[in-house]
Formats: structure tokens, sequence, C-alpha cells
């Protein structure tokens, strides 16, 4: 088993440096070093947004006790704590919800597995308090679509349209979402894993490797090992691993399944570019050991390169989650890479997200950044009789907006 080296981690803020130094400590071994380099000028506050921003929080409290108290702040113990003990609550909620939902499917003949939530956070850590789950998370045959809706409506639960550009827009939708008011619970019904024509397993493939969850008495059923660990990494792939937490499941993945070449999915050579980045990234940064038969994919010239730009993506989206959150300490920061401007910003972001995808995907890319959206309306009012326009004008109005956001 081996690591990979980098030397391209500066562009990480020291104190996502910190909370990842953390997670990774091990039992028994030395922590002076650790506090020796990276406890040093550390903005508390901006450690905090960013183990809210990565949903990493309850690794790190986990982690708290190997550490001599002295040198953490007691309100950001406390702090860590809090949400430490609201996202158990949250968790042990979904579980129960989780629980009814699966018999209520199963008992009117819709078969269901689970993508997310705390069937999986027990299946990789054990402990459904140290992963979030925003919501839960369902995949069911698309036949089953209408009678799934009308079951969740009976119980309480409202459809959410969401608008997208001009008009609703539903072609290659892959999901719907419904939320319960009173339970305050989410759930998201997917037919499809990722939005078509992406190659996937069909659900009877995933169906029959499926596994039993062994954290409630009525059957869940979640994916085999292996269609979790690739759907996971293709997840986590197209979001640019903005949430660390998603490297945190491979890591944990990895170090308890001995992911080889025996697996069907690197006998099928498919997506082979993105679990190459997803071994450099947790290597890089949770020093996820990677068996040496897996080893050459994280020497492809793609993988590396995409990791290059996840670095960059990762640290973006911090950004911009702080700042949504009101908080300039990361935008007034001294880093490199928050001083570059909102142009070069911008051109990372997109680079990263069209680099990603595979050829059919980047032409649907290019024809859906082309489609006009509600922010272009709010940047020039057009009567609608002119909506033509803004086909044509979306280039500069994208551009008009980043160099505004950059003044």
């Amino acid at each position: 088993m081996k690591g990979i080296q980098d030397n391209n981690l500066s562009i990480m803020p020291k104190e996502l440096m910190l909370l990842l130094q953390i997670i990774n400590l091990e039992k028994g071994k030395d922590t002076e070093p650790i506090i020796d380099k990276y406890f040093i000028d550390i903005d508390w506050e901006l450690f905090l947004e960013l183990a809210r921003h990565h949903r990493i929080y309850p690794l790190v409290y986990s982690k708290l006790k190997m550490l001599d108290g002295k040198i953490i702040p007691l309100s950001v113990i406390r702090a860590l704590y809090q949400e430490y003990k609201v996202n158990t609550f949250h968790m042990l909620q979904l579980s129960g919800e989780m629980e009814r939902v699966s018999q209520l499917f199963t008992e009117n003949n819709i078969r269901l597995l689970f993508l997310k939530g705390p069937a999986i956070a027990a299946d990789i850590y054990g402990d459904i308090s140290l992963r979030t789950s925003k919501d839960l998370d369902i995949l069911i045959p698309i036949t089953d679509l209408n009678k799934a809706e009308k079951l969740l409506l009976n119980c309480g639960y409202e459809k959410e349209e969401i608008e997208s550009g001009l008009t609703k827009r539903k072609w290659g939708s892959y999901h719907v979402s419904y939320y319960h008011s009173q339970k305050k619970i989410q759930i998201e019904i997917h037919w499809r894993l990722f939005r078509a024509p992406a190659k996937e397993p069909s659900f009877n493939e995933l169906w029959k490797r499926k596994r039993v969850s062994s954290l409630t008495s009525y059957p869940v059923f979640f994916f085999g090992k292996e269609d979790l660990f690739f759907y996971l990494v293709t997840h986590g792939a197209k979001h640019g691993w903005f949430r660390l937490r998603w490297l945190a499941d491979i890591d944990q993945i990895i170090r308890k399944s001995n992911i080889t070449k025996e697996s069907y999915l690197f006998q099928t050579k498919y997506q082979l570019h993105l679990i190459g980045q997803a071994l450099i990234l947790a290597s890089q940064l949770f020093k996820t050991p990677i068996h040496e038969e897996i080893l050459p994919l994280t020497k492809e010239k793609r993988s590396r390169k995409l990791a290059e730009l996840a670095k960059f993506y990762i640290v973006e989206m911090g950004h911009k989650y702080i700042n949504q959150s009101s908080k300039d300490t990361l935008a007034n920061s001294n880093h490199p890479f928050t001083k570059k401007s909102s142009i070069k910003k911008f051109f990372y972001i997109y680079l990263y997200e069209y680099s990603v995808k595979t050829n059919i995907h980047k032409l649907l890319f290019v024809l859906r950044l082309l489609n006009p959206n509600s922010a272009d309306v709010k940047t020039l009012r057009l009567p609608k009789s002119l909506y033509f326009l803004y086909f044509l004008l979306r280039p500069f109005l994208i551009f008009w907006r980043k160099t505004r956001k950059s003044l």
C-alpha cells in the first residue's frame, strides 16, 4: 500500500489543512508534529465555517480527544460538540423515516435502493453520527415513479417544483424532491443515478447486487460495495469534491474494502479517470493507502489534471460558501487563491466542470451554458417579445456579472 506525494497543497487555506490533519490523526501516534506545524495563527471562526461547509465536523469532533484540550479554544470545542449532537439527532430521525419509507414502498410493491443517508453512514463508518446527510435519496424504477409520488403525497410530503432557466425545464432531469414540513425531512426520488445519456448500470443490475442494512429491523436495501464505490466516486467528481465529506467516504471505503483490479469496475474500464482522480485526492488529503495494483490509475494524465483542477474547485467553493454565509474572513485573507480575480476563478470552475465530462456531456454542457436563466433576466430585463436575445447576450451577461463581483 502506498501514498501519493504532492507539492501543490499550498492553495489550501491553513485552516482547512488543520481540519484534515486532525481527521488523519491515528491512535497511538505522536501529535506533536501537527501541533508544531499547523496550530499557528489559526482563524478559528474560519476553521469552524470550513468544517461546516465540508460536512466533516463529526469526524473532527471525534478526534479531539486525541489532542491536548488546551490547544483548541473551548468555544471551538463547544461549537463542534453542538454541531455533532444536532447531526446525531438528525441522523436518528432520518433512520426512522428511512425504515418507514422502505416498509411503505415495499408493501406497495415498489423496489427501492437508498443512495445516501444513515444506511450508507453505518456501512462506511460503522456509526451514523460520524457522517452528515441532509436528506434521503432513493432510487426506484422509473415505471414506479407515479405510484411513489402518490404514496409520499398521502403521507404529508409536498412536491418541490424547481425553476430552471426562463421556463420549467424537465429535459435531462433524473430526480424529483419532496419535503415534509412537519418532520422537516426531504426525500429525493431518483429514477437514474446521473443525467442522461450517461452510461450507468440498470436498476435490475443494481438490485441483484444490493445489500441489506443492519441498522433497522425492517429491511432497508442499499448498493453493493462496488456499486456504492462507483456511485460515490462519480457523484464526488461531478461536484468537484467541493465537500470533503465525499472524499472521506472514499478514504474509508478503500481502507476497509481493499479495492483492487479484481473489482468488476476496473475490469470494465468504465470512468477510470474519475477513479484515478479520487485515489489521488484521497491519498494526498486523507493519506489513504493505495493498493499497488491500482496505483497506475493515479499516473494517468487525465486523472492528474482533474485532481489538480479539483483542488482549486474545493478552495473556491469553500470561498463562495463563506461569502454566502456573510463571513468575509476567507475573502479578506492573504491566501493566494482568494486573491485571484473573479474571472480567473470563473475560468477554473468552468474548466473543471467541462473537463470532468464525457464528450456527449461536454456538448450538452455548452448548450446548457448558453441557455439563459433567471440571473440573466435580473441582469438585463427585456420584454418577452425579445427574450430570444438572451441567447445571444448570455456570454456578455455572464462576463458582466463576474467582473462586477471582482470590483
